[in-house]
């Protein structure tokens, strides 16, 4: 099976608002402490994932790649709450999957749409050669 640019930006978009919504329920409705301060919350847990929702919803390779830096914030988060909060693992079980699925669709979506714009970053060994060759060429025409 080949998997095309599309298939992980589907996979992107899914992940990234089911993430979106299990934040809001497991932080608003299935948490055993309740947050005491509905606006801190909104800002500390749910801000930080609407910040690329515009770049996500235009297709933008560059604002996929750099979505996983947010994404590694909630795995953290998910990650820790497995290990030290014993009544909520299995809601951080669901965030950590989650996260893995958006990590994964953004960073194959990032690389094959960054391909097909021509966007991929250049090997080191072309960028050497090239500069070789412009260096090279300056030294001749000096002489």
């Amino acid at each position: 099976m080949t998997f095309n640019s599309t298939f992980f930006r589907r996979l992107t978009l899914t992940s990234y608002l089911l993430l979106i919504v299990w934040l809001v329920v497991w932080h608003f409705v299935l948490t055993i402490d309740k947050p005491t301060s509905t606006l801190f919350t909104l800002l500390f847990w749910i801000m930080p994932i609407l910040l690329p929702i515009k770049g996500l919803i235009e297709g933008k390779p560059y604002t996929y790649a750099w979505t996983n830096f947010i994404v590694m914030y909630y795995l953290l988060h998910g990650l820790t709450a497995v290990y030290a909060v014993e009544g909520e693992r299995l809601y951080a079980l669901v965030e950590i999957i989650l996260c893995c699925a958006l990590f994964t669709g953004c960073s194959y979506y990032a690389r094959i749409r960054g391909r097909e714009l021509g966007l991929g970053i250049r090997k080191l060994k072309e960028e050497l050669l090239e500069e070789k060759q412009a260096f090279e060429g300056q030294s001749k025409s000096k002489s």
